[in-house]
């Protein structure tokens, strides 16, 4: 096969939510843009991460609605044990995700860009050599984006595939047609709770094994205890200060060991692992370039240029938070630069959303994070027990929390947990982003009756004077001549 060679403005490694959209802008841009990537387009995101793994949360919670309808005869419900065939719902999901590529590849199409199937090795910062089906093509280009992503860490006396298979990772699990009978999850962060609820409201007998002393160790107190007294509620056994210290295929069981140094075997069908993700910065020639690194990641600065000149790095590969609408919105950014925009990183927040059962939302400064910097503040609560919506949908578990500077009253930050409450997350990154105060949070009209009604009170309260709810400060002003 004869030796094929492209050169191009931009060429972008990597097809996630952030690669592709940086490659979407470039070429709208007028840029000569090139695309490349191993795998189907859209990265993990669209292809074994956000999308199917909350296509399958809501299948589980469609089933398990129907199976528990002996729960809901207060509402007068009552219906006969549904059964599920996971391999159609599988493919239910599978088909989802191949409408969302299919999408991805029919708009890079559109906007010009040229895509390369296959494996990047980075010569330089301005040459890769990508191992096609029909053979090497060596792209050169005026300015390299690195978007390679993330993986799962593994645990070594655990690792991915072992076992006969029984170890999996996030992207395996949602591989499955057949629900085991009994799993374990290796991690209470948000992925480990929200497969682990997933399953289980699918029949799953789970049990969660996390060495810290909390779920969600990355979230307060005070939004974790609603999804623990959930998970207790569906049936998910949760040890904390445990670590997972062997596993026995032949028998099926897990072994974990206790703080206190006391060990105990758990029946586990399968081991799903999820104890983190970390950036993809090492292979596709990564480590020949003279990058400074961020740890595993690759630090960048506020235009998502790396050290090297006409090199630069978007999404997961640049740590923390690894959020596909911050490689997104990063994507966006780093188009422009190169079409010539003085653009630079301002974002105030980058929302936060955790779709366990119930939902958690955070947007901003957490009370305690605004202490840890030193910031006087007010903060406002109110519970959706006394959210007339929450009431209608039998699910009053959770609460709405605003924090504001104590001197002008400024939003810092919102953070919510209850029940569908995730896609309130723009409309409080944009309260922040705009520079809301708690006035006008209050003064703004919220519809009855909807979950967003709590903001709103939770800013009355935060501001001294709560409409539903205890004893308010006076309101009254003098009248101006």
């Amino acid at each position: 096969m004869s030796a094929v060679e492209i050169h191009c403005d931009v060429a972008i490694v990597g097809s996630g939510p952030g690669g592709y959209v940086a490659a979407l802008r470039c070429a709208q841009a007028g840029l000569d843009t090139v695309i490349i990537d191993r795998g189907p387009w859209g990265g993990t995101c669209l292809n074994v991460g956000c999308i199917p793994s909350k296509a399958i949360i809501h299948a589980a919670e469609r089933f398990a609605g129907a199976a528990n309808a002996d729960e809901l005869s207060h509402l007068g419900i009552a219906g006969s044990t549904p059964t599920i065939d996971f391999a159609a719902t599988s493919a239910w999901k599978d088909g989802i995700v191949a409408r969302l590529t299919g999408g991805v590849d029919q708009l890079l199409r559109s906007a010009g860009a040229t895509q390369l199937r296959g494996t990047a090795t980075i010569v330089d910062g301005k040459t890769i050599q990508v191992d096609t089906a029909e053979g090497i093509t060596t792209v050169v280009t005026r300015n390299l984006v690195i978007a390679t992503g993330s993986e799962p860490v593994e645990i070594p006396h655990l690792p991915f595939g072992g076992f006969g298979g029984a170890v999996l990772s996030s992207t395996t699990v949602l591989a499955l047609t057949e629900l085991p009978r009994t799993l374990v999850v290796v991690g209470a962060g948000y992925i480990g709770l929200e497969l682990g609820t997933a399953f289980r409201k699918l029949g799953v007998q789970v049990t969660v094994v996390e060495m810290a002393d909390s779920i969600l160790p990355h979230y307060d107190r005070v939004l974790t205890a609603p999804v623990s007294k959930r998970l207790a509620a569906i049936g998910m056994t949760v040890l904390l200060d445990t670590t997972a210290s062997g596993y026995d295929h032949a028998a099926r069981q897990l072994t974990v060991t206790a703080a206190d140094g006391a060990s105990s075997a758990i029946e586990a069908d399968r081991v799903l692992v999820t104890v983190g993700r970390r950036p993809l910065s090492t292979g596709f020639g990564i480590d020949s370039l003279e990058l400074t690194m961020n740890g595993s990641a690759i630090a960048i600065d506020d235009r998502c240029r790396t050290s090297m000149t006409g090199v630069f790095a978007i999404g997961d590969v640049t740590g923390e938070p690894m959020l596909a609408h911050r490689a997104t919105a990063q994507g966006e950014l780093v188009a422009e630069v190169l079409a010539g925009t003085l653009r630079r990183w301002d974002k105030q927040v980058i929302p936060e959303v955790c779709f366990t059962d119930p939902e958690i939302v955070s947007v901003g400064y957490s009370p305690d994070q605004a202490e840890a910097d030193g910031i006087d503040t007010v903060v406002g609560t109110f519970q959706f027990a006394a959210n007339g919506r929450a009431m209608s949908l039998d699910r009053t578990d959770g609460l709405a929390r605003v924090v504001a500077r104590s001197d002008n009253h400024l939003v810092l930050g919102v953070q919510v947990v209850g029940a569908a409450v995730s896609e309130l997350a723009a409309g409080l990154a944009l309260a922040i982003e705009m520079g809301a105060t708690l006035e006008d949070l209050t003064e703004t009209v919220h519809p009855h009756p909807t979950l967003s009604e709590a903001i709103a009170e939770a800013a009355l309260q935060a501001a001294g004077h709560p409409l539903h709810g205890p004893k308010a400060r006076s309101i009254r002003r003098p009248i101006p001549d």
